[in-house]
């Protein structure tokens, strides 16, 4: 496994001493209950990681501060893929159809979102009107005549599948590079920039 937390990791071992100080009551529970946080981007100190926690809802979450060394155990988007899902949802239907066409193109790829949280964790997260949140780790360029005909896959599914690779820039939403706009918007740890190609971009950097 890569050595260094990315982002979409799920991480355990928070402590709530971490917390800030007003933190709602529904994060200090979900610490007690010992579920994992989610690596998030954002530019931090050495020894720190940038992480986001997750309540029931969809208004509960709060991004924090994590020491890398209170990692108890992580699992990154890819290792989710070995998981069975306990409830027959339409994101976990699709996952099961879109699984083979991912695996053929040769990419590493991983589940993140509500389908990946409840992967990881058995929580009922992901629900009938969920998205399935995907992440294709392209380390190096994918080219446009690829991207057009992987998202017309990923199309006319059960439910709406929001794929995002991640470039060693940022992530970028495989949606906005496959339309062959001449500038995406890339997700960087110093927020978001607008970029002609990610790949090239963070050369440049």
């Amino acid at each position: 496994m890569h050595d260094t937390p990315r982002p979409h990791d799920l991480l355990w071992g928070m402590p709530r001493e971490q917390l800030p100080a007003d933190a709602p009551a529904w994060a200090v529970a979900v610490l007690a209950a010992g579920q994992p946080v989610v690596v998030r981007r954002a530019r931090v100190a050495a020894g720190l990681v940038a992480v986001g926690l997750r309540g029931a809802t969809r208004d509960q979450r709060l991004a924090a501060l994590m020491p890398i060394e209170a990692i108890s155990r992580r699992l990154a988007p890819e290792a989710l893929l070995a998981r069975q899902a306990s409830e027959d949802l339409p994101v976990f239907r699709v996952l099961a159809e879109i699984r083979p066409l991912l695996d053929a193109l040769g990419y590493v790829w991983g589940v993140t979102g509500s389908a990946g949280f409840q992967l990881a964790t058995g929580l009922p997260t992901a629900h009938p009107d969920s998205d399935l949140d995907l992440l294709l780790r392209t380390e190096h360029p994918l080219p446009r005549s690829e991207a057009r005909p992987l998202l017309q896959l990923l199309e006319r599914r059960a439910c709406r599948v929001d794929l995002q690779l991640e470039t060693p820039l940022g992530g970028v939403a495989l949606s906005e590079w496959a339309s062959g706009a001449a500038r995406v918007m890339v997700k960087t740890a110093d927020g978001p920039r607008l970029v002609g190609d990610p790949w090239k971009a963070e050369r440049a950097a």
